[in-house]
């Protein structure tokens, strides 16, 4: 290629191609190509990877030096075509931008196995739009499109990248709703994101923030302003503490509240996400697309650690109570930036079919919900998972989009012995009983191998939590009456009698050091029950190795804690530790109470999973979610 001159930005003529967000008649934007994330903590390399030379990035504008090439083939920047090949029936994909300099743009794609080809190419010389179309025919396994830019002698700019296809329908209108609880900066933040982004506002009719905290946006100043930015857009509703489940519930009752031919899709956020506003144009778009009406879940990148995503396709197994489990070939705590083990990226080019989707964002189409009910009153903690094998079970999919994230608070910093652990395992419970045949063996060893590790870890009000739970879910549907508001408050009053459910602060703590000596674990058992059994005797005669110690969070196995009398234990957070304390007359109540809770699971569970099996037309209709609403 011959060289030229630099790039020039101001008096470039007006380009040939619509302004970024008004497609084309009959075509819809469902990508924009961006180089950067929406704040400096994002890596890059996340939207556009410079492989050799070097480039100055703008959010939608990047300019190469010569001798420089730069691919989108990363998490954000590559169209997953091989989703869009199973769950639609768009054709082919149109790519257009602005380019200005000398140099060349390919629009590559890649197959199951991550072999590129080039499938259009565009030389630049001058001021141009650039148009490049590939066809989504060849991608059903795995496979997606992304665009190479690259200089040999000149210098390069290039801009205003666009995704679109031909939509084919016209697509519903779309709210977004946001749940928080006293969140107050982050949702501000969150709705920031959303006014700096015009075209990805566009997108939406509505933004609807349903407030149930205590500390309430609507008493800073800064709302006022946020407000009156978004003006007549903007719905911002107060109601009581009903969880994760009433706020996002809200959104859907209201989004459904008149005629169907009225109805909106709901596009669920999280609260307290670093947002790129990016994921509106992308769910939306996607939806508006699929052939059958789909769930279309983003994915949840980690907030502490921006280059990984925390799962890519999950499932969950109720009667064992396990969220969150790794659908083969899909990733786990996967590193976006990395690279395998040929040095090719780490883009999810294989297609892997979620079962679920989480709810730190997430689009639900409205004749889903007019089909299958609205999501159980359930607070928090496994609604998603319910909803989205209710929608299974009626024959709507859940897509989880890559190249569709939010970043979220990293699980692995949340530690497992917390009061909404409550949730967890009595809704999974719930689950168990509306979503599968609820083998009562199943779920009672399940709950007895839960209590044996608990108890001898010393985790007293974790196993307190766990009885209570159970209990609750025998007692059968009346326990979300109140939309299980009482039961939020109530387990937090049962869990405070047990020191070592609270962090305490390591300089408030008062450790000798002498009985602090840091012990790590060791290598796992190979006979659990064997194992288990073997600490039983050892406590039970007096006999465990350590006096005292501490463990790190990552060490904190039952088999290795219940070696001590007195394990100082990090806290997943590592905020501070939790100190746990052999308490033989604890172990005594709660190991009575166990067997007396355990034999009325094995015995009552199938008449409580009937129950509330015959509840649930019930517990999903609108008129139960007027009542909890309106109360």
């Amino acid at each position: 290629m011959l060289d030229t001159a630099r790039p020039t930005r101001d008096g470039d003529p007006a380009p040939a191609t619509p302004p970024a967000g008004e497609p084309r008649p009959g075509r819809l934007v469902v990508q924009r190509g961006h180089f950067t994330g929406p704040t400096a903590l994002v890596p890059e390399d996340l939207y556009a990877e410079v492989l050799r030379g070097a480039a100055r990035r703008e959010r939608a504008r990047i300019e190469l030096a010569p001798a420089t090439l730069v691919s989108t083939n990363t998490y954000w920047g590559r169209l997953h075509a091989t989703y869009w090949q199973r769950w639609t029936a768009v054709p082919e994909v149109r790519v257009t931008l602005r380019a200005s300099g000398r140099g060349r743009v390919w629009l590559m794609a890649s197959d199951t196995n991550k072999v590129a080809r080039a499938v259009e190419v565009a030389d630049v010389d001058g001021d141009t739009a650039v148009e490049l179309t590939g066809s989504v025919d060849r991608f059903l396994d795995g496979g997606g499109l992304w665009l190479e830019i690259g200089t040999d002698t000149g210098e390069l700019a290039v801009s205003g990248v666009e995704w679109t296809v031909a939509v084919p329908r016209p697509p519903r209108p779309t709210s977004l709703t946001i749940c928080t609880y006293n969140r107050v900066e982050d949702c501000l933040n969150t709705l920031q994101a959303l006014l700096d982004d015009p075209t990805a506002l566009a997108r939406v009719e509505l933004v609807r923030v349903v407030d149930q905290g205590s500390d309430p946006l609507e008493s800073r100043d800064r709302f006022a302003a946020v407000a009156d930015a978004f003006g007549a857009t903007l719905v911002y509703q107060r109601q009581p503490n009903l969880g994760g489940a009433g706020g996002f519930t809200r959104g859907l009752y209201e989004a459904t509240a008149g005629d169907p031919a009225d109805d909106h899709d709901v596009l669920l956020m999280d609260d307290d996400v670093l947002l790129d506003p990016e994921i509106v144009v992308r769910l939306t778009g996607f939806a508006a697309c699929t052939t059958n009406p789909a769930i279309v879940g983003g994915q949840m990148l980690n907030l502490l650690h921006p280059g990984h995503v925390h799962i890519t396709a999950e499932y969950a197994e109720p009667e064992k109570l396990r969220v969150g489990r790794l659908v083969p070939g899909a990733l786990e705590e996967g590193f976006l930036l990395g690279r395998d083990e040929r040095q090719l990226p780490i883009v999810q080019d294989r297609r892997v079919d979620t079962e679920y989707n989480g709810w730190w964002s997430c689009l639900i189409p409205a004749p889903i919900v007019r089909a299958i009910g609205y999501p159980l009153p359930l607070f928090f903690q496994w609604d998603d998972v319910e909803f989205g094998y209710r929608a299974r079970e009626h024959g709507f999919a859940t897509v989880s989009l890559p190249g569709a994230g939010v970043w979220h608070a990293d699980f692995g910093w949340k530690d497992w012995d917390e009061w909404h652990r409550y949730f967890n395992q009595r809704n999974g419970l719930i689950t168990a009983a509306l979503r599968t045949g609820f083998d009562r063996r199943t779920v009672t060893s399940t709950v007895v191998e839960l209590l044996a590790q608990y108890l001898v870890a010393m985790q007293y009000g974790l196993a307190a939590t766990l009885l209570t739970a159970v209990e609750d879910f025998l007692e059968g549907p009346a326990v979300l009456d109140d939309g299980s508001a009482a039961a939020a408050a109530r387990i937090r009053r049962i869990r405070a009698a047990y020191p070592e459910t609270a962090a305490v602060p390591i300089a408030d703590a008062g450790l000798d050091p002498r009985e602090s000596v840091v012990h790590l674990a060791g290598h796992k058992p190979s006979k659990m029950v064997r194992t288990w059994l073997k600490r039983v005797v050892l406590q039970a005669t007096g006999r465990v190795p350590f006096r005292s110690g501490m463990v790190p969070a990552g060490e904190a196995h039952w088999w290795h804690v219940a070696l001590f009398e007195r394990a100082i234990v990090t806290d997943m957070a590592e905020t501070g530790v939790r100190i746990r304390t052999r308490d033989r007359e604890r172990l005594r109540e709660l190991a009575t109470r166990a067997v007396h809770t355990v034999r009325r699971l094995y015995t009552e569970g199938p008449d409580a999973a009937r129950a509330w099996k015959a509840a649930e037309p019930r517990l999903t209709a609108r008129e139960t979610w007027t009542r909890l609403y309106e109360d």
